[in-house]
């Protein structure tokens, strides 16, 4: 097995997300690896917790990589949350992203989970697999 890809990873799905013109029309710069201190926005998208796979075989180190993007919102409703995740969900499905270590092999949405939280947020949580293989 191997993690060495998981830095990787995020970074280029980091990437993808800040550069989709259709989720910057959404929430701007507003994506963070980790929500920064002091005031956030009222709409805002985070990278989130990862479960990873050994996926290796004899051609080498690979792995399978289930990983967590949030939509976060201070909205009454559901609708501005979803209407960016459906953006961050068109942007990263089946994404060619280019890696700094490694090759991405697939990247495909999961499933998703929508949910009020405390203090009136709304919280949707999508979960993308993805198959990486060290080059």
């Amino acid at each position: 097995m191997s993690y060495a890809m998981s830095a990787a990873l995020q970074g280029a799905i980091y990437q993808r997300l800040a550069g989709d013109p259709a989720l910057a029309a959404l929430v701007g710069a507003h994506i963070y690896d980790a929500p920064p201190a002091g005031t956030l926005p009222g709409l805002y998208l985070t990278l989130g917790a990862e479960t990873v796979r050994d996926a290796s075989d004899a051609d080498g180190n690979g792995a399978w990589h289930d990983l967590t993007v949030a939509v976060i919102s201070d909205a009454a409703g559901f609708q501005s949350a979803k209407e960016v995740a459906a953006a961050a969900s068109d942007a990263l499905d089946d994404a060619p992203l280019a890696l700094t270590r490694g090759r991405l092999v697939s990247l495909h949405f999961r499933r998703a989970r929508a949910q009020r939280e405390s203090g009136g947020l709304r919280r949707i949580d999508m979960i993308f697999r993805a198959r990486v293989e060290d080059a």
